[in-house]
This record gives structure tokens, C-alpha cells and sequence, in this order.
């Protein structure tokens, strides 16, 4: 097969979409190196200048004011124990539902996909009464909330997935002596990992960057995430202190930045091989 070649006008589409999908983290960029002043006078657009530069000063008053270290323990604990879970429940259910393939595997499919198109308003505040009674308003158990809610998009990936894998390998797996639980951790997994590590991202950077759950559930005088620990940069009458909360959304979004550069290569990969197969 000749290689096509790529299409100049393609290319320079691209590369502006590119540019304005960058452009807000640039801006946020420096703007978290301005002084207050230059931000909330001279406009958001322009660069530093000897006058105008802050460094590293917003930064540091945004990691003492906002109490950076406890909100990034409760950021990383929600967000890895709601990845965790959700990966492992829905792999099994995605593995169940494929293998199965009764009546009710089907019907519970269908209410996994349909969870996805339900607006989150319409049961917040059914969910903020429903976690108080069930004591799960604490960054230890809000990640079954997210399990919830993360299903849909994790079981229709899977199911996907699975429904391509042949199903003589399981059948010899348990013939060698294996059991259900040692088929699934041994071999199903393993063939598993692309689409298990980009769904693991999505939903990751999902969970880390969520502020209106987290708000909603948890009380926010003891438990404060880092989204939602940078609104506290509001003060009385309106006031924002500029600086430190765009200082404030760069350390949010540099960690999620790192995981999704580093595994990036996955993530289409998997998309590809979880929706499309079946």
C-alpha cells in the first residue's frame, strides 16, 4: 500500500487547533508569574516584564495559603482508590456480562452505558443525602460514589475489549488447573493492560480534576482537594488574589499533565480496542 501524503492544509489545521487547545495553559502559565497588580490593571494577555515579575512568589504563597500539602494527600488518595476500584469492578463486570451473555448481563450493560448520558444534576442532591446516611462523605469512601459514576464509561470499554478476546484461551487456562479468579488476574489482564491503563487515565483525570462531587459530599471544613481548595483564593467583596490562584491551577494541572504524557501512547491505543472490537 503507497504511503498517502499528508495534506499541507490538514497540518496547518491541526497545528491551530493545537494552538488554541494550548493557548489557556499558556495564559494560566503567566500569568501565575505576575505580580497581582499586573493582572487585575495591566490585562491577562501580556507577558511579564521586569516590572511585572513575581517568580516563583505566587507559587509559594499558593502552597502555604491553601494548605497544599494536606489538599494533594486527599487529591491523590480519592483519585487512586477511585481508579483502583473502578478498574477491578468493571473489568469483572465487563468480563461477566461479555461471558455470560444472559438476559440479565445484557440489562445490566445497557444501565451501565445509560448512566453515562444522566446529568449529574439531576441526583446530586439525592447523592448528598444518600452519602451522609451511608457515611460516605470522607475521602476514604467517596470512591464508591465515583465507582458509580465511572462505571458507564469503564464497562462499555472493557466489554468491548473483551469481546474480542478468543474465549479458547480461558478455556485452556482452566484446563491447566486454573481457577476463575487465577484466569482473570493471570490472563485476562495481562492481554487486558492497553485498554485498562487508557481507561485508567480518562477516568483519572476526570476524578483528579472533579470539583462539584467532592464539594457536594464531603465537608469542606476538614477534607479539601486541591480543585477545591483554589476557590478559597476568593476573598471578601468580590477580591481574587490573582497570582497565587493561577499558581494554584498550574501545580493542579502539572501532575495530570505528567501521568498523561507518559501514557499517552496507550490511550488510543485502548480507546480503539475497547470500542471498536465486537
Amino acid at each position: 500500500m503507497e504511503n498517502k501524503k499528508k495534506s499541507p492544509v490538514a497540518t496547518i489545521i491541526l497545528t491551530i487547533i493545537c494552538i488554541l487547545w494550548m493557548y489557556p495553559i499558556v495564559l494560566i502559565l503567566i500569568n501565575s508569574l505576575k505580580k497581582e497588580t499586573a493582572i487585575t490593571t495591566a490585562g491577562v494577555f501580556g507577558l511579564p516584564t521586569s516590572e511585572t515579575w513575581n517568580g516563583i512568589a505566587n507559587f509559594v504563597a499558593s502552597v502555604t495559603q491553601m494548605d497544599f500539602l494536606k489538599s494533594f494527600w486527599y487529591s491523590l488518595v480519592i483519585s487512586v482508590m477511585s481508579v483502583v476500584l473502578i478498574m477491578l469492578c468493571c473489568s469483572m463486570a465487563a468480563w461477566y456480562i461479555v461471558r455470560v451473555n444472559g438476559a440479565l448481563s445484557k440489562v445490566f450493560y445497557y444501565l451501565c452505558v445509560f448512566s453515562m448520558v444522566v446529568p449529574f444534576q439531576m441526583v446530586m442532591f439525592t447523592l448528598a443525602k444518600t452519602a451522609d446516611t451511608l457515611r460516605l462523605n470522607n475521602p476514604y469512601n467517596i470512591c464508591i460514589i465515583y465507582l458509580g459514576f465511572g462505571a458507564g464509561l469503564a464497562v462499555f470499554m472493557f466489554t468491548g475489549f473483551v469481546k474480542g478476546i478468543p474465549l479458547e484461551i480461558e478455556e485452556a487456562a482452566l484446563i491447566d488447573g486454573c481457577s476463575p479468579l487465577q484466569v482473570y488476574f493471570k490472563v485476562l489482564i495481562p492481554i487486558l493492560k492497553p485498554t485498562i491503563i487508557s481507561t485508567a487515565i480518562l477516568e483519572l483525570m476526570w476524578v483528579w480534576n472533579d470539583y462539584l462531587l467532592p464539594t457536594l459530599v464531603l465537608d469542606i471544613k476538614k477534607y479539601r482537594t486541591i480543585p477545591m481548595a483554589v476557590q478559597y483564593f476568593r476573598g471578601s467583596y468580590g477580591h481574587v488574589q490573582m497570582g497565587p490562584m493561577m499558581a494554584s491551577i498550574m501545580i493542579d494541572i502539572i501532575p495530570i499533565i505528567i501521568v498523561y504524557l507518559v501514557c499517552q501512547k496507550y490511550i488510543i491505543e485502548g480507546v480503539v480496542a475497547g470500542a471498536v472490537k465486537g
